[in-house]
């Protein structure tokens, strides 16, 4: 089979001025490399085909000897021995960096005369998810399965929970990210943990606080109360007389484990005082007798200008 037209080949008409020439080439050497289209068979012949025209063409001598002989100026006394793969070096006025032709497109993988090297290797990016994990899970720590996407493939890991982790941290898993290239290892995977609400529970640092609601009753005379802890169930609280609204009683130890130093902190049992809506006409009236007995004005001292 005869040869394309070098003009042909790199698009341009005869009357073409050399960087008219170079910038057709470039543009197909970018469209055309192996690298860019790695499953197609004949993107290796083209960039070939492309590159030979190059050869000639981006040569004032060269162009001016296949203008005046077409294919035969190889035999025609000229310097262009041809034959050989096109990469083995570009000569005289031809001469190009693949480099800057490419862009730098495949990581500087051609050295000077266009001649490939492998590529260098590449640690591979880091990913990134999003988990929520219940809130006793967060406190205690725990396990928690994820289920990661490559393409078409599913892949199911098991994720860490350090006890003490706060919503918003994120937890790196080595290895797990996307992979490297050149047999560099494969980027990290960075979870990022969600922590849902509890019903009771919220966090101060590594405190935990509860409302719990007391009577008026058990405000004013005292009372051994049950109250809610995270993680040993229900404990006995003394609430002592004349406690008001509002106060903070502290449980030792009940709080979450600092990931740090794997101390606990503290839980904070915070009494409400609780008066029902709809008082019974006999309860309305001991009230009224529980006024006459303390007539005192909580507010008195609150407001008086200093």
């Amino acid at each position: 089979m005869s040869k394309r037209d070098f003009y042909e080949v790199l698009g341009v008409p005869r009357s073409a001025s050399q960087e008219e020439i170079r910038k057709s080439y470039k543009k197909l050497a970018r469209q055309l490399h192996p690298d860019v289209k790695p499953s197609d068979p004949n993107a290796a012949k083209a960039f070939s085909e492309i590159t030979e025209a190059w050869e000639v063409l981006g040569d004032e001598e060269k162009r001016r000897k296949y203008d005046q002989f077409g294919h035969g100026f190889q035999n025609a006394g000229g310097p262009f021995q041809g034959g050989g793969s096109p990469f083995q070096g570009f000569q005289g006025g031809a001469q190009v960096d693949l480099d800057d032709i490419l862009g730098g497109m495949f990581g500087g993988g051609f050295g000077g005369g266009g001649r490939q090297r492998g590529a260098r290797p590449k640690k591979g990016d880091d990913a990134r998810a999003e988990i929520t994990v219940p809130f006793s899970v967060a406190a205690e720590g725990g396990e928690h399965e994820l289920t990661l996407q490559h393409g078409h493939r599913s892949e199911r890991i098991t994720v860490r929970i350090p006890a003490g982790v706060d919503h918003g941290q994120t937890i790196r898993l080595a290895g797990q990210g996307n992979p490297g290239t050149g047999g560099a290892p494969s980027g990290d995977l960075l979870v990022t943990v969600q922590v849902a609400p509890h019903p009771w529970f919220r966090r101060e640092g590594s405190n935990l606080l509860v409302d719990v609601p007391v009577s008026p009753s058990e405000a004013a005379l005292g009372a051994k109360i049950d109250v809610p802890t995270l993680s040993e169930g229900q404990m006995v609280l003394n609430i002592p007389a004349g406690t008001s609204s509002g106060a903070r009683l502290r449980l030792r130890g009940k709080g979450l484990r600092n990931p740090k130093t794997g101390e606990r902190g503290d839980q904070f049992v915070i009494l409400k005082i609780a008066i029902p809506k709809d008082l019974s006409d006999e309860a309305k009236s001991l009230y009224r007798q529980l006024a006459e007995f303390n007539p005192e004005n909580p507010r008195s001292s609150l407001w008086q200008q200093r």
